[in-house]
């Protein structure tokens, strides 16, 4: 089965929104390697109709100029391009689809192809959301940037029950941004203090 794992960049307080705004005076080395990690290592790209036209209105540009950028535009240009949008959409950039029929439908389709390659979600954040209440994100990888940005969409919102996850990888980078990788979680389970207390430190007197 094949893996979806999502990248998102996101600040100290939770939000997602135009990270372009905040988020380029801490890309370095260190972050150019993550994102290659997951979007770059990637053959199929799962995208909402706002972050695909952002990247439509740049890579290729950037792919053709031929600068220090231009190979990742190429992956990213060569990789399949699937955009989630409620209404036709009419592409120019090559290896762009549009997502037919019901959305998780169409994921758990993607999910079961026989290659076993990844699926990458960068941005898109109403999607990230939509595939974690269904179960059917693998992965969910934050760069949390060491800013409070104070205003715009957080990845979160309000809901009736928590979403649980677990840690599988951290990193710090030189910049202070914190590369953490998750996966959805189990039930937590019920707890209170009586339960949290005997984990206190203890002092002898």
């Amino acid at each position: 089965m094949r893996k979806i794992v999502s990248q998102l960049f996101i600040s100290l307080d939770g939000v997602v929104e135009d990270p372009h705004i905040w988020h380029f005076p801490y890309f370095n080395d260190e972050m150019g390697v993550a994102v290659d990690a997951v979007i770059g290592r990637a053959d199929t790209l799962l995208l909402g109709r706002r972050t695909y036209d952002s990247f439509a209105g740049a890579w290729p540009e950037r792919e053709a100029a031929g600068g220090e950028d231009a190979p990742f535009a190429k992956v990213i240009g060569d990789a399949r391009k699937i955009v989630v949008s409620r209404r036709p959409l009419t592409f120019t950039w090559r290896n762009s689809e549009q997502q037919q029929g019901d959305l998780l439908d169409a994921v758990r389709a993607l999910k079961n192809e026989p290659d076993g390659s990844r699926i990458a979600i960068s941005g898109s954040v109403s999607l990230v959301r939509q595939l974690l209440a269904a179960g059917l994100l693998d992965e969910l990888n934050l760069l949390v940037h060491p800013i409070a940005v104070r205003k715009g969409m957080r990845l979160f919102d309000d809901a009736e029950s928590p979403t649980p996850l677990k840690l599988l990888s951290s990193e710090t980078f030189a910049t202070g941004v914190l590369n953490l990788m998750y996966a959805p979680a189990g039930e937590v389970g019920e707890a209170g203090y009586d339960e949290a207390k005997g984990h206190l430190p203890r002092t002898d007197t």
